[in-house]
């Protein structure tokens, strides 16, 4: 069973997720929260599998509410729900800590699907989101706050295609490996670069400079 805790401020919105994820067999709703403050406290005391987190609410935002959860419930993963569908949001989210990010517009069916994955310990990042995080960080100063020490040839070339948005599939295409294999590598890099699931793989993909925004 996977444990799920709702934030939003809007009451109505909490009820119609509560009501959808307690509709799937495998799932269920542990706990709510009305801000990002709330959030933090019913998490630290539900540790949820997975947190559907709003953006923007009162007093601590979504944002800020992630970062605390990555702290105080490490073993909780986010993944931001929203209406606005922003460049700042995608980069602050996932530089917060979260695992996924999708749009409140999103089909019901597909976010539940979206709760497994991220509770799988997979960072849902779609093809469209990854071109949104490309983008922000061709705005941002060049940074190299995570080094590469320790990663091999062949791990570099996964987690530069990682970044790119492409599936397990699509590497052991694109590297002509066995999925056994990619998984083996994408698993040694999680434990190299201390990173928490895909989305985080991302981040240091970008910031250690492996690949850019141009190419």
């Amino acid at each position: 069973m996977i444990d799920v805790v709702v934030v939003d401020d809007q009451a109505l919105l909490r009820g119609s997720f509560r009501v959808l994820v307690d509709s799937a067999p495998d799932l269920r709703v542990v706990g709510e929260a009305g801000d990002g403050a709330e959030a933090v406290r019913v998490v630290t005391r539900t540790r949820p599998d997975v947190v559907l987190m709003d953006v923007r609410m009162p007093g601590m935002d979504g944002i800020a509410a992630t970062r605390e959860v990555a702290v105080s419930s490490p073993g909780s993963r986010v993944l931001i729900l929203t209406t606005f569908d922003l460049d700042e949001y995608v980069y602050s989210a996932l530089r917060a800590g979260a695992s996924g990010f999708l749009l409140k517009d999103t089909p019901p069916a597909e976010l539940l699907t979206a709760i497994r994955v991220v509770a799988d310990g997979d960072g849902l990042l779609s093809p469209s989101v990854t071109r949104r995080l490309i983008a922000e960080f061709a705005r941002l100063p060049e940074t190299r706050a995570v080094r590469l020490d320790g990663i091999t040839d062949r791990e570099r070339e996964v987690l530069a295609l990682i970044a790119r948005g492409l599936s397990n599939t699509e590497i052991t295409q694109t590297l002509h490996l066995s999925v056994g294999t990619v998984k083996t590598h994408i698993g040694r890099l999680l434990h190299k670069l201390q990173a928490r699931d895909r989305a985080q793989l991302v981040i240091a993909a970008y910031e250690s400079g492996l690949v850019s925004a141009g190419g």
